[in-house]
């Protein structure tokens, strides 16, 4: 073969792109070891990403606070997907794509990746829950903020607009993960955080971890809603963010990749 035909094929023989293969091949693995921890590794990994994501809900109510633009709050919030991506941490919403990969192709079951989902959403809330106690206790003045953006989510109708937005915030933030897989470099990487906390902040999806601690300080603020407001808004928008990163985005990923997950399968002995 000659080397102009070996650059037309690729360097693998793998009958996709060589940079799906990559791009695979480091998403099972990753998605293996984050399934393989233990209760304690879940919980803390998870507890640590609701505190940084609240990072970004502090810049994004002090943002709309200023200018009164969603826009550029999506845009401060990014600081929240920022934090998320150099600590290595945990949020709920990122475990759609390599997680669910891992476990399709053989390295890992479905309940290490139950334990995952669970521990991981849990812990985010509890983490989010104390900063944003913090911040309302901080700086009050963000919590007026918190209950005007919170109102947004707990008093929207369970309606074909609602089910949309909550589909297409799971959706985004998968994609945002994928990019972020596909990136060469960091600021690859960022661009990537940098666009996806646009599209879920800045268009006001509905997003069950960024939105919950919206209106977790505004309850803690004195809001005229409390928890049972908090959880009939949460509970279809939590299944719907799943739906939206399964079916949307990792589906279609996974079909793509259909030869590489039986090749995953069969070294597994799955």
């Amino acid at each position: 073969m000659t080397q102009s035909a070996r650059e037309e094929l690729g360097d693998t023989d793998a009958p996709v792109e060589d940079q799906v293969v990559q791009a695979f091949d480091t998403i099972v693995d990753e998605g293996a070891q984050r399934l393989h921890r233990s209760w304690r590794e879940v919980l803390t990994t998870g507890l640590a990403g609701g505190l940084e994501v609240a990072t970004g809900v502090v810049a994004l109510l002090a943002t709309y606070a200023a200018t009164g633009s969603h826009l550029l709050a999506g845009l401060a919030f990014s600081i929240g997907f920022i934090a998320l991506m150099l600590a290595k941490s945990e949020l709920f919403t990122e475990g759609f794509l390599v997680p669910v990969t891992a476990v399709v192709a053989g390295r890992a079951s479905t309940g290490q990746l139950a334990k995952l989902w669970a521990g991981t959403l849990v812990a985010n809330l509890v983490g989010g829950w104390l900063v944003m106690w913090l911040v309302v206790h901080g700086l009050p003045e963000l919590g007026a903020t918190a209950v005007e953006s919170g109102r947004t989510f707990v008093e929207a109708p369970l309606d074909l607009q609602a089910v949309c937005l909550a589909l297409l915030a799971g959706a985004f933030i998968t994609l945002m993960t994928r990019m972020q897989h596909g990136a060469d470099s960091e600021a690859g990487k960022l661009a990537a955080a940098v666009a996806g906390a646009f599209l879920l902040a800045g268009l006001v999806l509905f997003h069950s971890i960024l939105d919950s601690l919206i209106i977790f300080g505004a309850i803690h603020h004195g809001a005229p809603y409390g928890y049972g407001e908090w959880l009939a808004w949460f509970w279809y928008t939590t299944l719907l963010n799943v739906v939206g990163g399964l079916v949307v985005v990792t589906f279609l990923r996974l079909v793509r990749s259909k030869e590489l997950i039986e090749r995953e399968r069969s070294a597994a002995g799955a």
